[in-house]
């Protein structure tokens, strides 16, 4: 920013008038807007200009509102770009047609399809502004560009965009932690537990704000708002506290969400695109399928090579950090290679407690049994007291590539990052360099106490996994946590896991500790499917998985990380939720968790795994297939059998915080 005097003044005054604009609301927009339609010309977004020269847009699905006026626009140091501005030109429609692959999602091959319009926006000096809708068959995206070449960096001190829910709208939001609360102060880390069918314009619980992704519904529509392509010079944003009427306004971070005295906004040299703002919205079928929040993130470079996917075992949710030692860990490398799982987790102190020679000894015995190996890192600089170690020894780009090389020229495959200080543009930075460098090095990584990656682990794809989410360690600290577990369980897969996967660490069945599980052994087996992580984290033990029957055990070593497809069935968030998902294998796996306290009938209709032009997806003349649920007396039931003929149903009773698998495998044309 400038530093004169005079620079501040003016700033000041914008900024003041900025928010003296959003008081006395939104007016009238002018008569004519202009549209933009999906592909399928259901979908269509509006774009207008009031008489203010403000811009807006409004988001309508055949003909019905779902986005009522809402604004857009940002607030730069040197200029206003909300406010004021003229339509200087537009581009032609341009069709988005583009096929990419994804290692760690719900969806191997993504086909994306949609129409592109960019409007040029200018201010009475003539600075540049556009404004580029895309609209799919799914929703809309949307971000800003500035076009024009500068070497003076630019800062954004607001940014105005809003999204106004029509009237009755309801919502199931997650609010944003307050920044440096929490053990070792440690937060925000998107761990908090979503506010469920509230109505829209509700201000935040905690008064932070809310966190993406937010869904919300109107009658039978379903939007779920979100960010995606965060790239370096931004910052990650969230929904404003209050939502007056509810508009739900983009906000910042916290001041304290940073390195040192780095400020949080975004600073940048132009040319130069900002985040999308992502609406996925139709059925909720549609909405919770949709890929939007990757499709319009940034590709990976090419070359880019995705690490394996798989299933991981893992010492610390049980054992805790005294249990770091060589000895447990070669037993937990033996427990992965006796289930054939890809990884083996070793997790904080092992650098004191394990030390770098013996860890080169144990990466050589996994190795040896075709499995490899895992290390945590903590992140921290000064900006929280999370005091495990290793730490302080990624801060800057020179030291990552050391400690990485290193890493590399052991043997390890992938890094565990874990206690990030928040939003602001400098952890984005840390974000981007830690996976740039992980990529150079060939490590697969894996965010903990971290931000929503918003489509990062396409543009790298050696991100295989991020937290981001109240996961099972939570569980393993108090009852509270695990008396909540099964609404929080039967919320995931409709917000948090819709578009990036998710390190929530599943499947337990024994403690921990103290700790009463309510969850059944059946909702824990379901969440191995019904979650998606390019490492899926086993928090069962080898003696806790030993006592389970062969049948459950083969399962575990059957079930991939990966999906070639996945398909929503059945439920509402919250309270249930069905998922079939196609292996590489060419089995569906279908898996449903009921999160709530009463029992319910669930039947599934085969058809809906089936699609045109994907005869990999579509099941045989004869299904068979292997159930396995809860049993009466709590404990585990299998049933095997045929499904025959056209209409193919599988009826299966679910206990309250109960779940199933099912393995499905087509036999004949």
């Amino acid at each position: 920013m400038r530093s004169n005097s005079g620079s501040r003044s003016v700033c000041s005054r914008a900024f003041l008038a900025f928010f003296a604009a959003l008081l006395v609301g939104f007016s009238t927009p002018i008569a004519r807007a202009e549209s933009l339609r999906s592909p399928d010309r259901r979908v269509a977004v509006e774009f207008f200009l009031n008489s203010e020269g403000s811009p807006g847009y409004r988001l309508k699905i055949d003909g019905e509102e779902v986005l009522s006026d809402s604004r857009l626009g940002l607030l730069a140091d040197d200029a206003d770009f909300t406010r004021g501005l003229k339509l200087v030109g537009r581009s032609g429609v341009e069709r988005v047609k583009e096929s990419y692959e994804l290692a760690t999602s719900k969806r191997r091959v993504n086909n994306h399809e949609a129409r592109r319009r960019s409007y040029r926006l200018a201010t009475g000096a003539g600075r540049r502004m556009d404004v580029v809708f895309q609209v799919s068959n799914d929703g809309l995206a949307f971000r800003y560009v500035f076009p024009e070449p500068g070497t003076a960096e630019r800062v954004i001190l607001e940014e105005a965009t809003s999204f106004r829910m029509p009237a009755g709208a309801r919502a199931w939001l997650q609010p944003m932690s307050v920044a440096k609360t929490g053990w070792a102060r440690t937060n925000p880390s998107y761990e908090e537990y979503y506010e469920r069918d509230i109505a829209a314009g509700t201000p935040s619980t905690l008064g932070a704000g809310w966190v993406f992704p937010a869904l919300f519904r109107k009658g039978e529509r379903w939007l779920l708002i979100s960010e995606a392509g965060l790239g370096r010079g931004y910052c990650a944003s969230r929904l404003r506290h209050e939502a007056p009427d509810g508009e739900y306004r983009i906000g910042f971070p916290d001041a304290r969400e940073t390195m040192g005295s780095e400020p949080v906004g975004p600073r940048f040299t132009t040319p130069y695109a900002t985040p999308w703002r992502v609406v996925a919205a139709g059925t909720l079928r549609t909405v919770v399928e949709s890929t939007l929040g990757t499709d319009v993130a940034d590709a990976a470079p090419p070359g880019a090579v995705a690490p394996a996917s798989g299933l991981a075992a893992w010492s610390w949710p049980k054992r805790g950090d005294a249990q770091t030692t060589y000895p447990v860990q070669k037993e937990f490398i033996d427990y992965a290679a006796a289930m054939g799982w890809r990884y083996c987790l070793i997790d904080a102190l092992w650098d004191t407690q394990i030390g770098e020679a013996k860890l080169r000894e144990l990466v050589g015995y996994a190795r040896a049994k075709n499995v490899d190996v895992l290390v945590w890192y903590n992140s921290n600089g000064d900006w929280n007291d999370a005091f495990q170690t290793p730490k302080n020894r990624l801060l800057t780009r020179d030291a990552m590539r050391a400690e990485f090389t290193k890493l590399r020229e052991i043997g390890v495959k992938g890094v565990k990052v874990d206690f990030f200080g928040g939003d602001g543009r400098a952890f984005v930075d840390l974000y981007h360099d830690l996976m740039a460098e992980g990529a150079a090095a060939g490590l697969a990584m894996n965010f903990h106490g971290a931000t929503l990656p918003r489509g990062w682990g396409r543009t790298y794809p050696n991100l295989l996994t991020t937290e981001a989410v109240r996961g099972y360690e939570f569980i393993t600290f108090e009852q509270a946590n695990a008396d909540r577990a099964p609404v929080h369980g039967a919320m995931l897969p409709f917000t948090r896991n819709v578009f990036d996967p998710m390190d929530f660490t599943p499947f337990c069945v024994d403690g921990p500790g103290k700790i009463k599980r309510r969850t059944t052994y059946g909702y824990e087996l379901a969440t191995t499917v019904v979650f998606t992580s390019g490492i899926q984290h086993i928090v069962e033990t080898p003696d806790g998985l030993a006592k389970q029957p062969d049948y459950v055990r083969d399962f575990l070593r059957r079930v991939p990380a990966a999906w070639e497809e996945t398909r929503f069935l059945a439920g509402e968030p919250g309270k249930l939720a069905v998922f079939g998902r196609l292996g590489a294998d060419g089995i569906w796996r279908v898996a449903g968790i009921n999160g709530e306290a009463e029992a319910k009938t669930v039947e599934v209709d085969l058809a809906l795994l089936g699609a045109p032009g994907q005869g990999r997806a579509k099941l045989g003349r004869t299904t068979v297939y292997t159930l396995i649920t809860d049993g009466p007396d709590g404990g585990w039931v299998r049933r095997q059998g045929n499904l025959d003929g056209k209409t193919r149903r599988l009826r299966v009773e679910l206990r309250p915080a109960g779940g199933f698998v099912a393995e499905l495998t087509p036999v004949g044309p």
